[in-house]
């Protein structure tokens, strides 16, 4: 994500006074409600979809992780780094490729 689009997402929420509101608990919410929302999407038709629809509830979803990470302070290229280190040892190429298999299956 861009420095322009966080700031953009920060602003939003400063402007409307709305961190007070912002407790982890309810952001953590808030990304499943929103998953909830995109998985509804493909309810009925996994090939059929309305793609506008599908991107707008997975900006929701990510807008939400963001305030989360921001709520924590945390960095989100850090932990996302981190996960990705920790995914990679637990699913080497070698093992994975082409297998939906989960780590311990391999």
């Amino acid at each position: 994500m861009t420095e322009q689009t966080l700031a953009r997402i920060r602003k939003f929420t400063e402007d409307r006074d709305w961190d007070q509101f912002h407790a982890p608990v309810h952001l953590a919410k808030s990304i499943v409600i929103e998953a909830a929302e995109l998985l509804e999407c493909f309810q009925w038709d996994d090939d059929k979809y309305d793609l506008e629809h599908v991107k707008e509830e997975l900006a929701d979803v990510m807008v939400y992780c963001q305030n989360l990470a921001d709520k924590l302070g945390v960095d989100t290229d850090e932990i996302i780094n981190k996960k990705m280190d920790k995914n990679e040892a637990k699913y080497p190429v070698e093992k994975a490729r082409g297998k939906a298999d989960k780590y311990d299956k391999l």
